[in-house]
């Protein structure tokens, strides 16, 4: 119809827009419905339908052609539980079908189907029960979706973690053998004197970064140090490694302490390397016999200072006032302080690891609630002393966030008779 200038349109008719509209909606229910049964047989996924004893009295061509069988030899021909493995047919029975009984509903079951030519289909199976009005159960319909390649990511998913475990294993078994040589295998017994030692590693992954040892110097001397590298891992441990053998072989040259910082000092400045720091805090001693006692001589290098709980109760703090880091700077002043371990008195060397705990609420131990701790110590034994910090590091901070090595070495000889029960 051509319409002019003047020409007036019947608001009942449609116009060419709502014609199309029209023609487009009648068209595509036409192809729902002439496609309803095709997109039921050929879906991208399986479709199964059984009575309620299990015989399939439906199944879409999709499933068909993963399993190889021709319509006729399942309908009415074979039960669900036909297409599945032994084990899948256990899984039916305890899980599958009383959670029909039971829900109405299975969602998400990880079966495997039989092909007809025995070939495995992984495939994830949800089943509904379909009733009738009055609530009788009369079918069950089942979806069925290919799982092969969902499977093949899993198990290569699975694989991954279980390298990954094994690597994590071995590289445990690696830290834990490297962290062993970097530290005493048994401290040495010495007549006179019991000694004890704790150290704890913060991560299992890494090397701590914390040392001691406890080594005769020839003669009645015996040398003794305690300190911290800067970092942790494989950096640490060569740190660590270099720092132990040259205090050792330092102290075989020359015994003072002081001496043998500086010695250490430069060891550590002639290995150095762009990027990679390398200094350490440390205190180093001399220990020997003098009259019914032993002498101690010590040096501190950024160290926090030892402590030397007496069998009377007191604490003294051995101040190494001025002693800078080992390794950072060309030439460090290394301040030393000497004392006597009397019978009963306990010396104590530890890491921040120590003083740094923390409790839930933020507080830090410190060095000075260390000493007010250590004072409470007085007249118990090295090995004593030393589970008895552990304790209190425990208390703080539960699993300490810091590495933490502690040395006691004590003289367990007769204690002063003013000495606190």
């Amino acid at each position: 119809m051509m319409c002019g200038a003047d020409t007036q349109l019947d608001p009942d008719e449609p116009g060419d827009g709502e014609e199309s509209a029209v023609g487009s909606a009648v068209v595509f229910s036409s192809l729902l419905e002439d496609s309803a049964e095709d997109l039921y047989d050929t879906a991208p996924c399986g479709y199964l339908s059984t009575l309620m004893d299990g015989e399939i009295a439906k199944v879409n061509g999709t499933l068909l052609g993963w399993l190889g069988y021709r319509r006729e030899e399942l309908v009415g021909a074979r039960r669900f539980t036909d297409l599945l493995t032994a084990a899948g047919r256990l899984y039916h029975e305890t899980h599958y079908a009383p959670l029909l009984r039971m829900h109405g509903e299975a969602r998400e079951l990880a079966l495997d189907l039989v092909a007809a030519d025995g070939r495995r289909l992984p495939a994830l199976v949800t089943a509904v029960v379909k009733s009738s009005e009055d609530g009788q159960p009369l079918l069950v319909r089942v979806t069925v979706f290919d799982a092969r390649e969902r499977r093949s990511y899993e198990r290569e998913l699975l694989e991954s973690k279980r390298k990954a475990e094994r690597e994590r294993e071995r590289l445990q078994r690696l830290t834990s053998t490297l962290q062993r040589t970097l530290l005493p295998d048994a401290l040495p017994d010495i007549d006179g004197v019991e000694v004890a030692a704790h150290y704890h590693a913060a991560s299992s992954d890494q090397v701590g970064g914390d040392f001691y040892d406890l080594f005769p110097l020839g003669g009645d001397q015996w040398g003794f140090f305690l300190g911290d590298v800067c970092g942790k891992g494989p950096e640490a441990a060569v740190l660590t490694s270099l720092t132990r053998y040259a205090l050792r072989a330092a102290a075989v040259h020359d015994a003072d302490p002081s001496s043998v910082l500086t010695t250490l000092n430069t060891v550590l400045r002639q290995q150095r390397r762009p990027g990679a720091p390398r200094f350490c805090t440390v205190v180093f001693g001399v220990l020997e016999p003098d009259g019914d006692g032993f002498t101690v001589v010590l040096a501190g290098g950024g160290h926090p200072p030892a402590l030397v709980i007496r069998a009377t109760g007191e604490v003294d703090v051995l101040e190494t006032p001025g002693g800078q880091l080992v390794g950072a700077l060309p030439h460090p002043r290394f301040t030393g302080n000497s004392t006597r371990l009397d019978p009963g008195d306990v010396l104590v060397l530890y890491t921040d690891g120590l003083t740094e705990a923390r409790r839930a609420d933020g507080t830090m131990l410190e060095e000075e609630g260390l000493a007010e701790i250590a004072a409470g110590l007085a007249g118990q034994r090295a090995e004593a002393v030393v589970k008895s910090l552990v304790d209190v590091l425990t208390e703080w901070s539960g699993e300490p966030s810091d590495d933490t090595a502690v040395l006691a070495i004590g003289h367990p000889g007769a204690i002063h008779p003013e000495a606190r029960c």
